[in-house]
This record gives structure tokens, sequence and C-alpha cells, in this order.
């Protein structure tokens, strides 16, 4: 028989004379010792579990900024990473030998010397003074007391003092030293030990203790971790006992020298040396961002939005959620920290942080939907605000995306977008004609007094300088709403509408997704952003027609990788082509007007923002957007390579208008943010649309 067969046997023999031993029992009865052995021999060998080899250990989630090495927050449970045996220092794997199991380059998985030296110490002393745990059996313990798959209940039960959980344990530490290395076996110990504060694996708890990597631990700390995981809860020094912990850095030491692996002037020194710690917290969620860069909350919120929606993650928000704690993922975002603080400067300068008026701005990438920056003046924290001051100067509210309690702020004119693609795409051509006059009755019942003529919609033009002769680029450019009123009733009132969910507009109030589903055809005043949207909304649908009709959807990330590396799916950018590449061409081409550019047939005469061309220096489209009596104030700016979108509002009280003069304010902060984040970006002009599409009638007219 081999010596592993021996020491199979035998351990079960003893199992549950050891079982007894560490429950306190001073001897069990022969018949019931050798009745436990003799079953368990009887029964078959227990298969070895694959979570043994491969523990599936919760880990954390780190989100980086696009640079993937800039850290935003992470995302835990138990403060916890992985790392292999070579980047922790070698004198800390000694000393959690010294600690734990100093024979355990000598046994196979259980010590059967320490299981006579329990015995014995145990039976003199009728206590359980000496357990007889080898680091392979505290791993097997580890492993399936913190499998996150499992309930609390079931992890409980893992680690409960019973006669049969000693047993099971011993047999999977045997079956696990067949199948790992020793070094396989201490790294995954390593890697999953608690050594408390909150520090889950050696090195969190490097961190945490020294802030320093596992491979540059000096003898002193090494000695110190490896002391804290007997008694984790009670020996921490940052939270609990720090004479207790000192305690066992020098037991630990003394094993050292007794096992001949450090020298004892070694160990002297390092015994002498007070209590260095220099504890640091890893962050932990979005509140934990780090102070300095506090306006990266809000990306960090949206963020974790956008994963709770993601089915790949979950079948549930909860799911997901605890997936993103376990997981041990690493993220590279879309945020760029310089055109984030950029934009946030620009933003601070249109308004203070305490405001109570605030311009949410929203940086995304045609083509893909990447966000590299979301701006607002608030701070992001739970700190307390004075007495009626909902969101300012402190927040955790999604001013920039929406969700929760903010649905959004009207956006004007930029809505006149929508019109004119649903109109490009019927057929009409840019150069459709209407001689706007200064106010329209049209075909739509309204209620509002102030917009009613006897019941129907009835806008008229900011001044009269607008009426007269227009065509799609003039009447964009100069914001005429008495010819996009016209136009909503050539293509139908429910073609806007839809083109405008079609490009990522979100119906957030419960009004505006009740007129959407049932009233869109009767919905007139949609053309002038009389709905609710957000920043993020509005630049992720003009960033479609930078991207000649491609509308992505708004993504946070660059890539995910699992905690082993491979990529994920999810993260990849969501895109379709939401509307004809030649119609959105046209749209960017009649877009050129409202800030001074020229459209590429010469067709611009005047626009509402026209300074943005000469300040940025290359080709740009966009639009301006005023609410009635001035409530907000909105502007959109886009080249092939980026689109801006900012909105002046107060969150707290839409009744509360930001005024006019906002405007040209906001025009030139999203110019600054668009000028700096283009610095390194060559120049690029728009593709131009067809002639067809500028000046030709196509397909079905759309009725007269």
């Amino acid at each position: 028989m081999t010596r592993a067969r021996l020491e199979k046997v035998f351990t079960v023999l003893i199992a549950g004379v050891l079982a007894g031993l560490v429950l306190a029992v001073a001897a069990l009865p022969a018949a019931l010792v050798f009745g436990i052995g003799f079953s368990a021999i009887a029964g078959p060998y227990s298969e070895l579990p694959n979570t043994l080899r491969t523990p599936p250990t919760a880990q954390r989630s780190n989100l980086y900024a696009n640079d993937g090495t800039t850290l935003i927050t992470s995302f835990y449970q138990e403060d916890r990473v992985d790392v292999p045996l070579t980047e922790v220092a070698p004198v800390m794997r000694q000393a959690i030998i010294a600690a734990e199991d100093t024979r355990f380059h000598e046994h196979s998985g259980v010590d059967l010397r320490g299981v006579a030296r329990a015995f014995a110490v145990n039976q003199r002393d009728g206590t359980t003074r000496q357990g007889a745990s080898t680091l392979t059996m505290q791993y097997v313990r580890n492993v399936l007391s913190s499998d996150p798959r499992l309930s609390e209940r079931q992890r409980a039960a893992a680690s409960e003092l019973t006669t049969a959980r000693k047993i099971q344990e011993m047999r999977y530490a045997l079956a696990l030293e067949r199948e790992l290395t020793k070094d396989e076996i201490l790294t995954r110990y390593l890697n999953i030990a608690y050594f408390g504060a909150g520090a889950y694996g050696v090195a969190a708890a490097s961190r945490r203790y020294f802030s320093k990597p596992p491979a540059e631990l000096t003898l002193a700390e090494a000695a110190l971790l490896a002391g804290l995981v007997r008694s984790p809860h009670t020996d921490d020094p940052i939270n609990g006992d720090a004479d207790a912990a000192l305690a066992r850095r020098a037991y630990v030491l003394d094993r050292l020298v007794e096992s001949g692996q450090v020298g004892a002037e070694a160990a002297n020194r390092a015994g002498a040396q007070q209590l260095r710690l220099r504890p640091s917290q890893t962050p932990n969620d979005c509140t934990a961002v780090p102070a300095e860069h506090n306006d990266w909350g809000f990306f960090c919120d949206w963020f974790t939005r956008w994963w709770n929606a993601q089915p790949a993650f979950g079948a549930t928000v909860d799911e997901r959620q605890l997936t993103l704690r376990r997981g041990g993922f690493s993220i590279v975002s879309s945020l760029d920290p310089a055109v984030q603080r950029a934009t946030t400067e620009q933003v601070r300068r249109v308004y203070p942080v305490d405001d109570r008026r605030a311009a949410p701005t929203a940086v995304v990438q045609p083509g893909t939907g990447r966000v590299l920056a979301m701006a607002v003046n608030r701070n992001y924290g739970v700190a307390a605000n004075p007495a009626g001051q909902k969101n300012h100067p402190n927040t955790v509210n999604q001013l920039i995306a929406g969700g929760g309690a903010i649905e959004g702020y009207q956006a004007g004119s930029t809505f006149k977008l929508f019109t004119m693609l649903a109109a490009l795409e019927s057929g009409l051509p840019l150069s459709t004609e209407f001689d706007a006059p200064e106010r329209i009755i049209t075909d739509y019942s309204v209620t509002e007094a102030a917009a009613s003529c006897d019941g129907y919609w009835c806008p008229r033009n900011a001044n009269a300088s607008m009426d007269g002769r227009h065509t799609m680029w003039t009447a964009f450019g100069e914001s005429v709403n008495t010819y996009f009123a016209w136009l909503t009733g050539r293509v139908g009132a429910d073609r806007v509408v839809e083109m405008a969910e079609r490009l990522g507009i979100a119906f957030r109030s419960e009004a505006d997704a009740r007129l959407a589903r049932h009233g869109a055809r009767e919905w007139g005043p949609f053309t002038l952003g009389v709905s609710a949207t957000t920043p993020l909304d509005l630049a992720g649908a003009y960033a479609a027609v930078a991207a000649e009709g491609s509308w992505c959807a708004p993504l946070p990330v660059v890539s995910i990788a699992d905690a082993a590396g491979r990529p994920v799916a999810a993260g990849r950018p969501n895109c379709r082509q939401a509307v004809d590449a030649d119609v959105a061409r046209a749209a960017a081409d009649a877009a050129r007007c409202p800030v001074g550019d020229q459209s590429m047939y010469r067709e611009c005469a005047g626009g509402t923002a026209e300074g943005l061309r000469q300040q940025l220096g290359r080709p740009v489209a966009g639009k301006t957007g005023s609410s009635d009596g001035y409530a907000t104030e909105t502007v959109v700016a886009f080249t092939p390579q980026l689109a801006v979108a900012s909105i002046a509002a107060n969150p707290d009280d839409p009744g509360d208008p930001v005024g006019q003069r906002v405007q040209r304010q906001l025009v030139e902060a999203v110019g600054e943010v668009l000028a700096f984040a283009l610095r390194d970006e060559p120049v690029r002009d728009f593709v131009p649309p067809s002639e067809t599409t500028a000046f030709q009638l196509t397909g079905t007219r759309a009725g007269d």
C-alpha cells in the first residue's frame, strides 16, 4: 500500500476523533469513532469539486478612465484582487507557512503529526487548545465558506464545527494535493485568506495596511499580515487590538527563526520595529471617486445605470449588481479625463456650483456612442443641502443622462432636426420652399391658451425678420418656427416623433410617453421641443447625423475584461443605421447654417450662433433652442468626430426661466469644449449630400 493510501486510510480512521477534538470533546466512544471511520472508508472517495481547483472568489471590479490606468473607482462586497505567487514577496510566502503550517511542504494535505500532537495536547488539558488544520485544509474551508454563488446559510454550513464537515475537509485536502502543486495551493490560499479590516487576499491586505503591492512587503510587514489570519476580526491593528497584532507578529518571527528561514538577528530587528501602518482604503462605489475629481461621479453613476440594464450580467438588476461587485472585471471606460476637466471648467463658467440653475453637458463620439465627458455644475455626493435646495450644490441625481427623479428638460428648436429628417426621408428635398408667415394656424388641436387659435396650434416666429420665403437650409439656420410647423403638417407629426425615438430620444415624462404612444398624430408642437429630453440623448441624436445616419446607443466603456482577462461582448458599440446616409448628410448640411458655417451648396443665409464656426476654426454644424419664456436654453454642436449638447435649466423648478442671455455663454462653452477635445484631431469636413436630396423631390411626396 502506498504512503498516500496509508495517509488516506489513517486520516479517515481518526477523522471522528479530530472532529470531536475541534468541538472541544475530550474523547468519543470507541464504537462511535470506529463507526465513523469505517463508514467513511466504505463510502466512495469524494471527487474534488471544481470550485477547489478554481475558486469562485468574489473579486472587486475596477473602473478606469479611457487611458486604462487612471482609476475612477472600484465596486466590491469584498475588497479582493488575485495576484500570482511571483507578485508576492518571498518573505510573505515564508511567513504565512510559518504562521499556519510549518510542515506544509512535507505532508500530503493532512498532517498526521499535527493530528497526533493536537490529540495529545487536547486530551491532556481537556480543552481545544490546538487544532490540526493544515494550510490546505484551511484553503478548502475558505473556498467552501466564501463561494459567492452560495447562500449565506450554505456558506455558514461549510465552516460549521461538525464531524462530517471535518471529514469532508480532510478528504478534499488529500485530493487537492494530488491535483495541484504546493505553489498552486499556496497561491490560492494567499488570494482567499481574510486579513481583517475588510481586506481579502494578500494584495488587498498589503494595500489596506501598508499602501504597497505585496511584492514590496518587508519581513516585519509580512510577519504582521501572516499573524492576522488566525484572528483577523480581533487582531486587526487598524480597527481592533494593535497589541495582539504585534504579539502575533512576534510569534510568526519566532517560527521563521525555528524553521531556519530567517536568521535570529534579522528577526530581532523586525520584532523591534514599531507598528508602521500606512493604511489606505480601496474606493468603493461612485461616491468614492477621488475628491479632486468629484465631477467624475456623474459619469460613474451613469455607468452603473448602464451596467444594471445589461442582460449579459444577470437576469435582474440585483444579479447584475452582484456580478459587478464580485466578478473582478477590469473596465476601461470611455471617460476622457482631459475632456471631462475642460467640459467641467466651461460648465462652471456658465453657472457656479451653488447656482440654482444648471448646465448639464454631454460629449459623445459619433460612430461608437462612447461618452467622453458628462459635466454639470454640481458636487456629486449625498452631503446635505441648505433648506429648500434639492439639487444644489450637492446631488447624486442624474442631471445629464436622466433617470429616477430627473425626466429631462425642454430643448426647444433643437427638435426641428427630427422634423427635417422626417421630411427628407419622406421625399422632400432641402430646397423645399415655403413662405413662412409671422404666425401660422395649423390643423393640430391644443388646449394651451398661449399657443391656441380657436383650439388649434398657431405658433409664431421669434421676430419679424424670420418671416418670408425659406428653404430647409435657411429655416433651420434662422430657426423659423412657422416653417417647421408647416413642414410638420406636410410629413405628419407622428413621423417626427418616430424619428426622434429612432435617434434615441427617450420619453421619461409620463405625459410625454402617453402622447408618444397614443397622440403622436396630433402632437404638432413636438417639433418645437416641448418634450423633455437630456443632454446625453440629444448629443447622441445629433451624433447619429454626424455619423451619416448611424445611431449608436450611448456607451460608457471602451472594453470590459472578466477576472480571467477575457473580453466581454457587452462593452462593444451597439450601432444601427437609423436613417439613410444621404438623408443624414443633407441634415448635416443644413445644420451648418445655424452656427455660421456654410453648406456645401452655399445655401446658408444667417444663423442663431454664427460665431461658432469662427471660434472653432473647422467645419461644424449644430442648433440652438429656446423653450417658451426662455425657461431653458440649449446648444448642440457637432463635427464628424464629436458631438456636444448643453442645456441650461433649473432642475428643481422648470418654471424658473434661465433667460435668453445665457445662450451666448452656452455657445461659447460648447465651442471651447469642441476645440479642446479636437485639438489633436485632423480637420475633417462633412460629406456633401447628393444633388437629388438637396434639390429634387424623390419617392412619394408628402401631402400638400
